[in-house]
This record gives C-alpha cells, sequence and structure tokens, in this order.
C-alpha cells in the first residue's frame, strides 16, 4: 500500500542516555514530518569526462523536524520546554491534584535538558531521529482562538524505523486565548500584581533556546554533544491604542525595564491546589521594550504593536520563567 497522510504520526520517546534510541512512549497531537538534512559534498576533478564524475561523499549527518503550528495544550506543550529549557519531567505538588512544571531559563549556568527519539512517517515507512532537542518554539494567540504552539527540534541523524505499536493518543485541554490575561509592574513591583483590561490583543512569544550541536571529530558524522549559547526570548504584543499602551510606550522612550506576566487559565482541576484552582500556563519575562510599531488599525480599530526582549533585571532578581499547571504526575 502506498503512503497516506491519514496515517501519518509523530511519536516521542524520552532518552535515558542522550543518543541512544528509546521506544516511543506518547504520541504527538500536532503536525510535522521529518527530514534528512544530512550534507553531500560533490568531488570537483578533472578526468576528461564532460559531465564530471559522480563521486561524492556524505560530510555531515543531521535530522530535523518542524513542528506545525497546532492548538498548545496544558499537557503537551511540556515536552517542547524539556527539550528546549529545562528538564522537569516530574510535575512538583501544587497542592490537590494540581501538578507543576517550571521552566526557569538559565541565568548563570546552563540547565539540563531531556532529549527524545522523534519516530515519524506514515504507513508507507517510518524514520526515527535520535538525541533530538529544540531549537526554537513559538507561541502565538489572538482573540477567539487557541493559543498556537510550534517547535523546530534537531537531531542526530534519521533512519529507517518501525513504529512503536500500541500507543494511546493522550488526552489533552487546548489552551485559549480567551482565558488569558496580560499583567505589567515595575521590576521594583511584585509580578503579576497589575493586570491591564481591555487591551490584550494578541501575542507572540518566540524563544531561541540558545541549543547548539557540537560537530567534533570523534568517529562518527553526526553532532557528538550539544551545548548552550544564549537564549533569545521575545515576547510582540498587540494593544488596544488606550491608556495602557501609551504608558508603555513612554516606558519604551525612557528605556525603563519591565515586568510582564501573561497567564493562560484552563478548566477546573479535580482537587483545588494552593496556588492553582484551574490548569494554567504562566509566563513570566523581565526586560525592556524595543520596539513600538506605528498605530495601525483591526477592524476600523485603532491598534499598536510592541515588541518586548527578556533580559535579567538585578531589581527583580528575574529573567524567563514558563509554568504549567495540569494534572500529569510526570512526562512519558
Amino acid at each position: 500500500m502506498a503512503g497516506i497522510r491519514a496515517f501519518r504520526k509523530l511519536q516521542l520517546g524520552r532518552e535515558t542516555t542522550a543518543g541512544t534510541i528509546t521506544t516511543a512512549t506518547t504520541i504527538w497531537r500536532g503536525v510535522g514530518t521529518i527530514e534528512d538534512q544530512r550534507e553531500l559534498t560533490v568531488v570537483e576533478e578533472d578526468t576528461g569526462f564532460f559531465s564530471g564524475g559522480d563521486r561524492v561523499y556524505i560530510s555531515k549527518l543531521l535530522g530535523a523536524l518542524s513542528m506545525d503550528d497546532t492548538p498548545a495544550t496544558f499537557e503537551q506543550l511540556p515536552y517542547i520546554l524539556e527539550a528546549g529549557v529545562k528538564a522537569v519531567q516530574t510535575g512538583a505538588s501544587g497542592g490537590g491534584s494540581a501538578k507543576l512544571y517550571t521552566y526557569t531559563f538559565p541565568t548563570t549556568t546552563p540547565n539540563t535538558l531531556a532529549n527524545y527519539t522523534i519516530e515519524g512517517g506514515d504507513n508507507q515507512q517510518a524514520e526515527v531521529m535520535e538525541y533530538s532537542f529544540v531549537e526554537q518554539f513559538k507561541l502565538s494567540g489572538k482573540p477567539g482562538e487557541a493559543l498556537m504552539m510550534s517547535a523546530d527540534w534537531k537531531g542526530r541523524q534519521v533512519a529507517n524505523a518501525t513504529y512503536t505499536a500500541a500507543l494511546s493518543i493522550p488526552a489533552v485541554e487546548d489552551i485559549l486565548f480567551g482565558n488569558g490575561k496580560l499583567y505589567i509592574d515595575a521590576v521594583g513591583g511584585t509580578i503579576g500584581s497589575t493586570q491591564k483590561s481591555n487591551t490584550f490583543l494578541g501575542m507572540d512569544l518566540t524563544v531561541k533556546t540558545g541549543v547548539t550541536p557540537v560537530f567534533t571529530g570523534d568517529g562518527y558524522l553526526y553532532y557528538a554533544f550539544t551545548k548552550a549559547v544564549r537564549p533569545e526570548v521575545t515576547m510582540e504584543i498587540t494593544f488596544e491604542h488606550d491608556s495602557t499602551s501609551v504608558a508603555e510606550k513612554g516606558y519604551w522612550r525612557t528605556q525603563t525595564s519591565r515586568l510582564i506576566r501573561v497567564q493562560f487559565n484552563g478548566n477546573t482541576l479535580t482537587t483545588a491546589g494552593t496556588n492553582y484552582s484551574t490548569k494554567a500556563l504562566r509566563i513570566d519575562l523581565a526586560g525592556k521594550w524595543t520596539k513600538f510599531d506605528k498605530i495601525d488599525e483591526q477592524d476600523g480599530n485603532d491598534i499598536i504593536k510592541a515588541t518586548f526582549v527578556a533580559k535579567y533585571n538585578a531589581t527583580a532578581a528575574r529573567f524567563a520563567e514558563i509554568v504549567v499547571c495540569n494534572e500529569l504526575t510526570s512526562l512519558t
């Protein structure tokens, strides 16, 4: 039978030892296909043939996976954060049935990451990619829609494989933008204290994780290990053109540091926790506005877009942190 798109799937398994292929433990509820990015080098030589010869060698092995935009969920967003920000794996007790997955971005020392074996393909052929990590991810949303997530992964190499069998599709809950709230405070204050109402029209959080593959001369063509360089965390917010956006534009002009919290709540927990009674996604950033666009319009209404870059602030002792509250004891 030829390959049929309806049979495509992605499956992930957390590696015990980075680079050692493991069986998959969960199905990714989204869209994406593995790409073999091995590099070929054609040797230029003068052998008397007008066409040139067919001497080619493989100079480097590399795999890639782009997880396309799909609604973000409280249960599966953590997989992206595990492989791009910090390995947590087990949810800390938040009281009641709340399980907290806290992803604090590194400041003075690199975080330890989780690496995954990823299986992808269709009913015709599955492929596998090991030692996978997240190079970049994005969260974006606007009123009337789900918050969307996407991620770009890299892996050591790609080879034909057989899917791990008998996995069940996990239960998930979509994160809805309309259930979000925006808070902005001074760096000397308490983050999440001041909600900015009737102004939050959209956001795009883009994170370049800083995780980089390192290729060495160690007897193989794939990367030997990964290392951490400086991450880049940027949030673009669309405001109603109102007193809030006018005030924040003033802070941009004076280059005054600010604290931003964006929190999206979900369904009520089975048992309320200490700080959360619902599932939740919380994004905390310290930094400065780096750009305010000119006034634009949306359905005849004036809006303005602004770009916020997260940087460590000594007064607040903060850089960036993402917390997910769900009811999963651990991530498989």
